[in-house]
């Protein structure tokens, strides 16, 4: 988790050792105390009770006067925002105290802190003995329930005189609303406090105590870290703690932050782009009052909203955005400046002891890794860094023409950078418990670092000094915990903690002793947990190089341009969510919104697909649909606005409101312009959120100068469709005016006629599209129209079609037809399967379609052979690909989509082309393997086996896959950590092969050697696998050798250099082992295996081919030079960092 546990106890509990006296005192007069919350306490002020004589607390700020020369303590410049004080509070008259009493204020970052004092009675022990309370409460009237404060204080009560010794004791808590005191409810027993031996109790009755304490800044409340620190914090996403302290660490690194500003991001996408994050980021922490999210930069890296929530090493984050930044870089102005500030250079070498030879190569590194474990600082990490190793005996070098040597084998550093990363090793692996463990141990660092000593040549004129700049500290353990950054922004010795959101001031002994780790004595600031993880270091000579100042002029104009753009629109829309309930939208259909509409009514209403309009922000788009406007707004401003946004002139425009009917069916309706013009829109939309109007247009080829007048009483609307047997399809015709009195329904025949562009004697049939699948055929056609048609209203819909001779050899002949099969139709989305990026396209479809029709249908669209389609469901919560519809699926498409009720929503459903028929691929297994040719070289396979085959079927696939010879033989392998854990018998089902966890295991085909093929009783086949080190730490392709009783190794080597395809120069670089049982014994041409076959062999498995050595492997040690990442802290199997941008 990425916050900081809570280390109160709970009522009840014992006191922690840790929490005991401090300073040698010791106390035997309390055995047990109990450290807990305070409950249902009355608080009376001191100086309410006159009647106890209590006097008023008296306070003060003085702090601890410790004797520390390196570390001294700074005077807060923010009053009552500092990080510690004491509360120093005497009580008179105590012995007469009966209820509780609290000290005055004193304000620590920003709260008010009290001393509260009780007398306790503890009936549940013998005789009720009476004890003090003793609590610290921080911020208790606050009503607010979001706060928290991480606190940690010495409560202490002074002896009444010098001779007498300080009774203290430690707690660590973090307070909030309802644990907002803590303390000891048994400090002490009530008869020890004034018992004069003790000397606590004075002569007139005073007890002082006092406490001291040190608290973070606090979280969920106004901290202004601007104001306070003049600098801003980043947000947590959940767990992204340990790259907020990365990226406030290089943000302060401002030569780093110019060249990111300088870096070209004029045309890249806003989403994708990581370097216009960054740019966006650095930018926010220079000019934002307000702390700076960070979800567009995890957005540009390719990252989900999982990734957020997973916690990584700081470390590995830092070289990761490093080397991104690097290579975006490249082939721009400021190509060269990440190795320029980070990259140091350092000689390996080997140097002879007794002759004159000396073998070196320089390398470039970015970061120095010290080891923690057995040293106390830094510079002991150096020596033990650069300290040589000898190579003698068994090990020694080879020093070509002097033969083999005793040498000395090291590094020396022939320059370190102006920024110097050094990464704390904390995390070491445990064999006991299989896992990384944390490594506590008290690590000091200067702030002020000489590195000459460590120099191959040293420069007089540039010292290699370093002044300490940022300190990244890990509070936890291996399983997960939290990241903060003390940075000394401008190399001034005046250190800020950046804590994700909250920024504070901090002192020197913050910063360096609660970083140090270990359990000191001397300071309470930190837990044991809590130490520093990486440090960086600025040369004191490129110090004012480095932290170089910058200003607005240092930032591109084109880029600040467009960060000042995308604020503008985003407080566009943060204040459009906050006045959405002052606006509504008004939907404008236009007429070529019903062409190509195949259904009901005139336009789809569930995706009508409206482009957006906004007036304020003058969004413009080739044809607005959607317009957003205020509820109040008046009916003739609307107009005028649609006028306007369409280009025609206001009389050309006339607005038809859609209305549902009770049939459900949505039609235009009249609406009295004259009426409705003072009228608000929403008072003319009944209270609809959303209002939708039809804009009838006068079109500039018309010869009227306005729009004919529409008389609401005399004319009707009416809407022309023409159905197409043929094709199975309608198209719009337009829209007619009509005359109610006297209009038959046969009069409109000719302008039908006319708008579908037919001959003027084609004999037509008339039908009314009535409601959703009900189409009525109009058959005399000598009625008036209010008697042909089923209720005479604005919005009807007329269709019609070409009465022909062979209309009814189509399969829906009429379109009273088509519209009973509209009821069955839907909208279908197939999507690639294995394309997660495609948006798939759609399908119009029956539900009463068969599995075999719907294949057919979409094998239309993708242009192949149905039968080479494979189909999935979907998964509702996911949107991802689900369970396999089997071919033979008998059920009709209802059944398959699921569809329930009238509403028909566009189903989804996913999709993979085969390459074999999909009945036949239905009865094979997948399989997932590596295929390892002779020269080791890996490819990945994907193979298809029939569901009760054997291994030797599998093998017969993939020899087919990779063209492999019949002669050949093959076999399969289980690998396991980058060893050969089984060989697989052929006969073997595949139905016992495991293929769950991938991740750490995988499945192998290789060609069998020849040498390999027989094996007699006195040879073993036994693991070669590559390591580095550890014996746990092993990579890359392991594979098999023969070995045989009384072998020497000469000849393994010989052989194990010839499978390889190696130099004699490279191979003798590397040093072979014989690990038995976890234990590695280094091995030299001299040396000889006598090898007992029955010593090594064990019984095998009955999955698992004879002959396989299971108690020894061969071990290749050397560097691992393919690109890897160190097995992380949270276990071997940690979700690597990757920038995907």
């Amino acid at each position: 988790m990425d916050d900081k546990g809570n280390t109160g106890q709970e009522p009840g509990m014992q006191v922690d050792e840790a929490n005991a006296l401090k300073n040698s005192l010791e106390t035997t007069a309390v055995d047990a105390e109990e450290l807990m919350e305070t409950e249902d306490v009355v608080t009376v002020a001191a100086q309410e009770q006159p009647e106890n004589g209590v006097e008023n607390g008296q306070l003060s700020d003085d702090v601890s006067k410790e004797d520390d020369s390196l570390l001294k303590e700074e005077d807060d410049e923010f009053g009552f925002c500092k990080s510690e004080a004491t509360i120093t509070f005497p009580v008179a008259n105590i012995h007469k105290l009966t209820d509780s009493v609290m000290s005055h204020k004193v304000y620590i970052r920003g709260l008010p802190w009290r001393i509260m004092i009780m007398p306790r009675s503890h009936p549940d022990r013998s005789q009720g003995i009476k004890g003090l309370g003793y609590f610290l409460q921080c911020n208790a009237e606050n009503e607010s329930t979001s706060w928290s404060c991480h606190g940690t204080a010495e409560l202490r009560i002074l002896p009444a005189n010098e001779e007498g010794e300080t009774l203290q004791k430690t707690i660590d808590h973090i307070f909030y609303c309802k644990e907002n005191d803590w303390g000891f409810s048994n400090f002490l027993t009530w008869n020890d406090l004034i018992s004069p031996e003790k000397g606590f109790m004075s002569a007139d009755n005073m007890v002082t105590f006092q406490v001291h304490c040190f608290a973070d800044a606090p979280h969920g409340l106004a901290w202004d870290s601007r104001k306070l620190t003049g600098y801003i914090g980043l947000k947590n996403q959940g767990a992204t703690c340990y790259m907020n302290s990365v990226l406030q660490t290089l943000f302060f690194t401002s030569k780093l932050r110019k060249a990111v500003y300088l870096m070209p991001t004029d045309s890249d996408d806003s989403f994708k782009s990581v370097s216009l994050a960054l740019q966006r980021v650095f930018y926010e922490l220079q000019h934002s009052d307000k702390p700076v999210g960070t979800k567009k930069l995890t957005k540009s890296f390719g990252w989900e909203t999982l990734d957020s929530f997973m916690q990584h090493d700081v470390q590995e984050f830092c070289r990761v955005l490093i080397d991104n930044l690097e290579s975006k870089m490249k082939g721009t102005c400021v190509e060269g400046t990440i190795p320029d500030l980070f990259r140091g250079t350092m000689i390996s070498y080997v140097k002879c002891k007794h002759v004159e030879y000396i073998s070196s190569r320089e390398e470039s590194f970015y970061d120095i890794q010290l080891n923690v474990k057995g040293n106390k600082d830094i510079i002991e990490s150096l020596k033990a860094y650069s300290k040589p190793e000898t190579l003698d005996g068994d090990n020694k070098f080879d020093a070509g023409g002097y033969g083999m040597q005793e040498a000395e084998k090291g590094v020396t550093f022939k320059s370190f950078p102006p920024v110097l990363h050094l990464q704390l090793l904390r995390f070491h692996y445990d064999p006991a418990s299989d896992m990384n463990i944390k490594i506590n141990d008290r690590y000091e660092f200067p702030e002020r670092l000489e590195l000459d000593e460590f120099l191959h040549e040293t420069d007089p004129n540039d010292k290699a000094t370093y002044i300490l700049h940022a300190v990244l500290v890990h509070s936890g353990d291996n399983h997960g915990g939290h990241y903060i950054a003390y940075l000394n922004p401008k190399g001034d010795g005046k250190w800020c903690k950046f804590d994700d959101d909250v920024v504070s001031r901090c002192t020197r002994k913050e910063a360096f002793n609660g970083s140090f780790g270990g359990r000191d004595e001397e300071t309470f600031i930190g837990r044991h947990s809590t130490n520093a993880y990486m440090l960086v270091y600025i040369r004191e000579s490129k110090l004012s190089e480095v932290l170089c100042p910058i200003s607005d002029t240092d930032v591109p104009e084109l880029l600040v341009h467009r960060l000042n753009e995308e604020r503008k629109v985003e407080a566009y829309r943060r204040k459009e969510r906050m006045e959405a309930h002052l606006y509504m939208t008004v939907n404008v259909i236009t007429e070529d919104k019903y062409w190509g509409h195949q259904s009901e009514d005139l336009f789809d209403v569930e995706r009508p697909g409206l482009t957006s309009y906004d007036m304020e922000m003058s969004i413009e788009t080739a044809l607005p649909r959607q317009f957003r406007v205020l509820r109040e707004q008046t009916f003739d401003n609307l107009m005028e606005m649609l006028s306007e946004a369409f280009g025609y002139p206001r009389p050309h425009v006339r607005a038809w409101p859609f209305s549902q009917r009770a049939n459900s069916t949505l039609r235009p309706c009249i609406l009295d312009e004259l009426e409705a013009r003072a009228k608000t829109i929403i008072e003319l939309s009944e209270g609809e959120a959303v209002w939708n109007l039809w804009l009838e247009l006068l079109y500039s080829d018309s010869d009227l100068e306005c729009l004919p007048n529409f008389d609401k009483d005399g004319d009707v609307l009416v809407f022309a469709k023409m159905y197409m047997p043929s094709t199975r399809t309608l198209a719009y015709c337009g829209h007619l005016c009509v005359p109610i009195s006297g209009t038959k329904i046969g009069d409109i025949e000719p302008e039908l006629r006319k708008k579908a562009g037919l001959p003027a004697d084609t004999p037509l049939l008339l039908y009314e599209e009535v409601q959703h699948s009900l189409c009525s055929h109009i058959k005399d056609k000598t009625k008036n129209l209010g008697e042909a048609m089923d209720k005479l209203m604005d919005g009807n819909i007329i269709v019609f079609q070409v009465d022909s001779p062979d209309i009814d050899s189509y399969p829906l002949p009429s379109a009273k037809a088509y519209f009973r099969d509209l009821v069955y139709r839907i909208d279908v989305v197939f999507c690639n399967k294995n394309d997660m990026c495609d948006p798939g396209f759609t399908v119009n479809l029956s539900q009463k379609m068969t599995y075999n029709q719907m294949a057919a249908e979409v094998a239309k669209h993708l242009d192949t052979d149905p039968m080479m389609l494979q189909f999935f469901r979907i998964q509702a919560v996911r949107d991802a690909p689900g369970t396999v519809i089997r071919s033979h699926f008998e059920g009709q498409l209802k059944d398959l989509l699921q569809v329930y009720g009238t509403r028909k929503f566009a189903k989804k459903l996913y999709y993979q082309e085969l390459s074999m028929k999909v009945g036949e691929f239905e009865n094979k297994r997948q399989f997932r393997c590596v295929y390892v040719n002779p020269k080791l070289k890996e490819e990945d396979l994907l193979l298809y086996v029939n569901k009760n085959s054997d291994v030797s079927a599998l093998l017969a696939e993939c020899r087919s896959k990779v063209n492999l010879p019949e002669e050949r033989d093959m076999r399969l392998m289980e690998v396991v950590g980058a060893k050969i854990y089984t060989v697989m018998r052929p006969e073997m089902s595949i139905d016992l092969i495991s293929n769950h966890n991938a991740t750490s295991k995988i499945y192998r085909i290789e060609e069998i050697p020849p040498d390999q093929k027989n094996i007699s009783e006195d040879e073993l086949l036994i693991n070669v696998v590559h390591f580095h080190k550890e014996v746990y730490q092993t990579f890359g392709v392991p594979f098999l050798l023969k070995i045989k009783t009384g072998e020497r190794y000469k000849q393994i080597k010989e052989r194990i250099q010839e499978a390889l395809d190696m130099t004699d120069k490279d191979f003798d670089k590397w040093k072979i082992a014989v690990i038995i049982q976890g234990q590695a014994k280094y091995i030299n041409d001299e040396s000889d295996i006598n090898v007992n076959v029955k010593d090594l062999s064990s019984p095998s498995y009955p999955s698992q081919a004879p002959h396989l050595c299971s108690k020894a492997w061969i071990g290749l040690d050397h560097v691992n030079k393919a690109p890897k990442r160190p097995h992380g802290r949270f276990g071997y199997l940690e979700k690597a960092i990757k920038i995907h941008n």
